[in-house]
């Protein structure tokens, strides 16, 4: 039998077959994917081949197809582990705010970084516009210019008033669509907006700490009313990069990819090297100095974290 895996809880899965019935199922021994070390094999997105076990409802995963993509993050503690959060997407969301909690231009790099190396399209929706001061909407003007001139598409909606989702339906309409961002932002709140019936439950934000609580535990991928699917998954604290060699961070900064070939030297680094375009570009302005921020911290962090 074959099915799409639509929540896993680390142990156990959800498996939907072709005639839109779930199956609960469990990986019998030893289940690894080629070339990749993560703390979960099955991720939510995978189509996988599974048979019912005699004499139970459950059933095993026997096989996962191979996959068109799959987007991973690291963890920042001291384990050092990646997880794979979602697999055959058309795209992904990442859900900022700027305050209660702020999602820093790092993150949100991060972020892009890790979605254009896994060669998943990305869209940034800025939530939580009812809270806007007159400051705020000043910065979130500068924050949509600069991504939106690098080609990443922006969106602002209040998720908590409904507004401003539309633009936004008509993008996610019979596509697969991850939605990330940090705990707080308010991604069931969003995903309760877009699927009424859905009714997720919603946290709210430590007052000690400005960041959210997890209310998503697990990664779920549930049906739009209008076509298409969203994988919701849990806030991430704060975002590792994976697998990216060092003298090949700079392709995944478009401003900068467009540069490398007019470097003096073919393995430029564009920290302090002679002829370098990028450094060039960020002196006259063509560079922001935010991003270039970002692509320096990425660099020279080992733990790769903000």
């Amino acid at each position: 039998m074959r099915g799409l895996v639509t929540k896993s809880t680390g142990s156990w899965y959800i498996v939907e077959d072709d005639q839109h019935k779930q199956y609960e199922c469990r990986i019998k021994g030893k289940f690894r994917t080629h070339g990749i070390k993560t703390t979960n094999p099955i991720a939510v997105g995978d189509f996988v081949e599974f048979e019912l076990e005699h004499g139970q409802q459950s059933a095993i995963i026997t096989k996962l197809e191979p996959r068109k993509n799959y987007i991973i993050r690291k963890s920042v503690n001291l384990s050092k582990q990646t997880q794979i959060i979602g697999a055959n997407l058309d795209q992904a969301i990442l859900l900022i705010t700027l305050a209660s909690p702020a999602t820093s231009t790092g993150f949100i790099d991060r972020f892009l970084v890790t979605a254009e190396a896994y060669h998943i399209p990305a869209i940034l929706v800025f939530n939580k516009l009812d809270l806007f001061s007159e400051e705020g909407l000043e910065i979130l003007e500068e924050y949509t210019q600069l991504y939106e001139q690098l080609g990443y598409p922006c969106f602002v909606v209040s998720a908590l008033e409904k507004k401003n989702l539309h633009p936004l339906q008509e993008l996610l309409k019979d596509k697969t669509t991850l939605v990330s961002g940090h705990s707080g932002v308010g991604k069931s709140t969003f995903i309760n907006a877009l699927i009424p019936d859905l009714d997720l439950k919603t946290g709210h934000i430590s007052e000690w700490s400005d960041k959210g609580k997890h209310t998503t535990t697990f990664a779920e991928m549930f049906d739009l009313p209008f076509g298409g699917k969203l994988i919701d998954t849990p806030g991430i604290r704060e975002l590792g990069v994976v697998d990216i060699e060092k003298q090949e961070l700079s392709h995944y900064f478009p401003e900068m990819r467009q540069l490398l070939s007019q470097c003096r030297f073919h393995n430029c680094r564009h920290i302090n090297e002679p002829g370098c375009a990028v450094l060039q570009a960020l002196e006259e302005g063509d560079i922001d100095p935010s991003r270039y921020d970002s692509y320096i911290s990425i660099y020279n962090n080992e733990n790769n974290r903000i």
